[in-house]
């Protein structure tokens, strides 16, 4: 049943009274309406981007903890919007990002993944994070991998940290900065 609000005056009219669960934050649901709105954004700018380049692909928005998550699959051209690396892809995040500060005044953090690329490598840096913490705990010597963006470097000290007897470090500096795995 809808709580509605009723006055006994007949100018005013009966209106339904917002339901909000008790133990509802009123920032997280403030939050949450303005991540949407950054990926909506978002995602127009998107599709704006792919008709001028006359590609096909399926937008898809959600929402991960405290960022837009925006998602570009199923057309063959794609890859192009990947580049080596992902450094096409890195490329067009700024720019969409650019596009929602634009549009609404703050600073995204948008985060844009074009045919699962990020995904992928995602699930590939944890399980080289995991497989190389084993490793390091097994031989007790200390291990060194590629250079890393942070965002790359942060997954593989996510995957280190649920090993136990290791624990990961950032050494270097930009653009050669690595993550080095270390028996306790």
């Amino acid at each position: 049943m809808t709580d509605q609000t009723v006055s006994t005056d007949d100018t005013d009219k009966v209106e339904p009274a917002e339901a909000i669960e008790p133990d509802t934050d009123l920032e997280e649901i403030d939050e949450e309406d303005q991540l949407v709105e950054e990926g909506e954004i978002a995602g127009d700018y998107l599709e704006q981007l792919l008709d001028i380049l006359d590609f096909d692909g399926d937008i898809d928005l959600d929402v991960d903890g405290d960022r837009a998550i925006v998602s570009i699959d199923g057309g063959k051209d794609l890859t192009k919007l990947v580049g080596r690396n992902g450094e096409v892809l890195d490329a067009l995040q700024e720019l969409t990002r650019l596009a929602v500060q634009q549009s609404t005044g703050d600073r995204s953090r948008l985060m844009l993944d074009v045919s699962r690329w990020r995904a992928d490598r995602r699930d590939r840096l944890a399980r080289l994070g995991s497989e190389v913490a084993g490793r390091v705990r097994d031989s007790g010597e200390r291990e060194s991998l590629d250079p890393m963006t942070p965002f790359e470097r942060k997954i593989v000290h996510d995957a280190v940290a649920a090993v136990d007897g290791v624990y990961s470090e950032s050494e270097g500096a930009e653009p050669n900065r690595r993550v080095v795995v270390i028996k306790e």
